[in-house]
This record gives structure tokens, C-alpha cells and sequence, in this order.
């Protein structure tokens, strides 16, 4: 296959349905929160009692504007996260999409070359694997990745109140070595980021990343 000549200028996923993505790129958080709660409240039948539906909104939207902040604070581009009304909300697992850019390398002479082959990166990615790290290599969308996973701690200091099982890919980005597309999986499982739910999540965001693909518009 012949390599592009452009950089991609987006991306896709075969996202679930009952996942909802949240773009941070534009836009202020409270703004971003109420237009989620509306158009998933405005789903809700009209004779749903309001005594009920209230707490379960402030609940929401509470939740939201925290991860949503979060996001936001690293920088992210967009967030995805489950969220059902026909049950109560889920928000123990997220996605944060992000990009990373690499300097420029500097000559001999003190000017700027080109950014690092992605080779190269890959290459310091896995030697970073030890202990609880997981870290492999291959493609996504016919561009090199790497994919690292791992058990985070808990941090109470910094508002972390639960461990959590996390999944990293970094994907190089076609034509533009300095840029690589990083998506970033997290989940507390059922209380244990190493039980059985976590597990189903973790392959099933290996499932969804296989459904990416680069797109050029």
C-alpha cells in the first residue's frame, strides 16, 4: 500500500451506542455538560416522575463536569464515556483521545531537523515495559503503535479515589512523524481493576481499536 502523502486529518471508531462522545476541543465545560444531560434527558418519557429523574440529573452532571475538567486539564481532544438512563449511570471506565508532538531533533550545528522516527519512539515506548507494565507493538490502521497496560494506584491526594486498569495505544500518524494519536482507556472494573469486568473491558477496547481508522477529508 502506498504511503500518504497528507497527514490524516481525523479519525473513526465503531463506538457502542450507549457511549457518548464529548468534544474538548471547543466550547467551555458547563456549556459541553448541559447539551449531554438535555439530549440524553430528552429521551426520557414526560410522565417519568420528577422527584426521581432530579437527583439522577444532578448526579449526571456533577460526574460529567468532573471528568469532562479532567480531560480538559490534559489536554485531550475528545472524551468518550458509557452512560445509560435506563440504569444508573456509568461512569467507571472512560477514553481519553489526545496527541502528542515531538520536538524537532537538533543537528550538530544547533538548527532543528526532522522530529525522530516513529521507529525510534517505539523502540523507547517498550523498553519502558517492566514489572506491572505491559507493552507490545504492531499497527493500527496499517501505522506502527504501541500499546502499553498497566494497574494505576489509587491517589486520594489528587482526587484518585479508586485503582484503576488502564490501556494505552500511541499510534504514529501517517506523513507526519512528529505527531503520534494517543488513546488512553481506563476502568475500575467492578470495584477491582484486575477482576473479571475489567478484563471484558480491556479486551473490549482492544476490539474497538481494531475498528479504527484514519480519515482524510
Amino acid at each position: 500500500m502506498a504511503e500518504p502523502t497528507s497527514p490524516p486529518t481525523g479519525y473513526r471508531v465503531l463506538l457502542p451506542s450507549d457511549w457518548i462522545q464529548v468534544p474538548l476541543r471547543h466550547g467551555d465545560t458547563e456549556e459541553t455538560v448541559r447539551s449531554i444531560v438535555s439530549s440524553a434527558f430528552a429521551r426520557v418519557p414526560a410522565d417519568a416522575p420528577r422527584d426521581k429523574l432530579t437527583p439522577f440529573r444532578l448526579e449526571l452532571e456533577r460526574r460529567l463536569r468532573a471528568a469532562v475538567a479532567e480531560a480538559r486539564k490534559a489536554k485531550a481532544l475528545e472524551l468518550y464515556l458509557p452512560m445509560r438512563l435506563s440504569g444508573d449511570v456509568n461512569l467507571g471506565a472512560s477514553i481519553i483521545v489526545s496527541e502528542a508532538l515531538l520536538p524537532a531533533r537538533t543537528g550538530s550545528d544547533g538548527a532543528a531537523s526532522q522530529a525522530a522516527d516513529p521507529a525510534e519512539i517505539a523502540v523507547q515506548l517498550l523498553s519502558r515495559g517492566a514489572g506491572d507494565i505491559d507493552v507490545s507493538s504492531g499497527e493500527v490502521d496499517g501505522a506502527l503503535a504501541v500499546r502499553r497496560e498497566r494497574v494505576a494506584p489509587a491517589a486520594a491526594g489528587q482526587g484518585v479515589e479508586s485503582a484503576s486498569r488502564r490501556v494505552d495505544y500511541f499510534v504514529s500518524v501517517p506523513g507526519d512523524p512528529g505527531r503520534w494519536f494517543v488513546a488512553a482507556f481506563s476502568t475500575i472494573g467492578a470495584g477491582d481493576p484486575r477482576d473479571d469486568l475489567a478484563d471484558a473491558m480491556v479486551e473490549w477496547f482492544d476490539a474497538l481499536m481494531t475498528t479504527f481508522r484514519w480519515s482524510w477529508t
